[in-house]
């Protein structure tokens, strides 16, 4: 029987994989393992210094959590068995046991803005990871990229992602929001404040100004923080409870059902801010709301699991990868197809 590897990340991107995977497990045997990562990364990572990234601390406890709660066959880091095909949420790092695998990356979710950092990756030939999300999809080891919609195909295609390696399917967890509106969610009518790890993730963020905004935007209403797994909690319910003593915070719980039942939510730099825009609520965010309506996910009743996997069927017939992966520098655009990546 073949084998396909599903490489999970946060538990967002856990359970996009887990919903892929449940289309091909009567047919394909499916391991799942957490993130991982070679050389240097994954000795910091063992030393704990990397929990604020997916490589440990609360996304790899969530993950395992998950894992085990819904009987998951796991793999670590893909080593126990030879793979036919494998799925990533992510490829700021591209491990080296996949790198001749035939390989599908799945797009997770918002993709952060292009800043200095995202330049001097891309320029300096630094590390991915570096610049975090907004060089998704850059590293052209993949052979199918799927997509959240026509918008970030064009924003994919614009950084130097090849357009024949690009299929428009829409992204779970994201493709159906309408279905957030039936929750169980206790209150209503409130300001919902969406968090983004800013500090964590080594970007300024000066969150006393940020909650005191949030505050004036209130006004008499009720004011919820919800804050961002990767956040450290305690030093974010400390400046909440100094400028904000009123309002409520939660670490854990469904943002989405959050963002459903409130009347006004900010965000800073979330995909969360996708939800907000789809419900048509009031929307405060240092993102561009513009941009934002071009690159939302398309709604298509939450049947991308079912399209991405009917795509990677097609892959078992295509040879395996020899080349390593490159970087991608060009920045010239190219006209997207949606056909099957030929090879390179």
């Amino acid at each position: 029987m073949k084998k396909i590897l599903f490489i999970c990340g946060s538990l967002n991107q856990t359970t996009q994989m887990h919903q892929i995977a449940k289309h091909l497990m009567k047919t394909y045997d499916c391991y799942f393992t957490h993130y991982y990562a070679d050389g240097i990364e994954h000795a910091v990572a063992k030393m704990g210094w990397l929990n604020f990234t997916v490589l440990g601390g609360r996304h790899w406890r969530e993950t395992d959590d998950y894992f085990k709660r819904n009987k998951l066959k796991v793999d670590p880091r893909g080593e126990g068995h030879e793979y036919d095909l494998v799925f990533t949420c992510s490829d700021l790092i591209v491990q080296k046991n996949i790198r001749n695998k035939r390989l599908i990356l799945v797009q997770e979710g918002i993709t952060e803005p292009e800043g200095i950092v995202y330049q001097l990756v891309r320029w300096l030939g630094l590390p991915r990871y570096i610049a975090n999300t907004s060089t998704n999809g850059l590293s052209n080891a993949y052979d199918l990229f799927c997509v959240a919609s026509e918008g970030y195909a064009e924003h994919f295609i614009r950084k130097g992602v090849r357009p024949e390696k690009i299929a428009v399917t829409g992204i779970p967890n994201f493709d159906h929001m309408l279905q957030f509106k039936q929750n169980d969610f206790p209150m209503h009518d409130y300001v919902l404040v969406a968090t983004s790890p800013l500090r964590e993730t080594f970007r300024l963020d000066n969150r006393a100004v940020f909650i005191k905004r949030c505050v004036q935007i209130a006004g008499e209403r009720k004011l919820i923080f919800k804050l961002h797994p990767l956040e450290n909690a305690p030093r974010a319910i400390r400046e909440i409870s100094k400028y904000a003593p009123e309002a409520m915070v939660f670490t854990h719980g469904n943002v989405s059902h959050m963002i459903a039942n409130a009347s006004t939510v900010i965000t800073q730099q979330s995909t969360a801010t996708f939800v907000a825009v789809a419900l048509g609520k009031e929307v405060y965010t240092n993102l561009n709301l513009a941009e934002l309506k071009h690159l939302m996910p398309i709604q298509n009743g939450g049947t991308s699991a079912t399209q991405i996997a009917q795509l990677s069927l097609r892959l078992f017939h295509a040879p395996k990868r020899e080349a390593q992966p490159q970087r991608v520098r060009s920045r010239g655009k190219a006209r997207r197809t949606q056909a099957l990546p030929e090879r390179p």
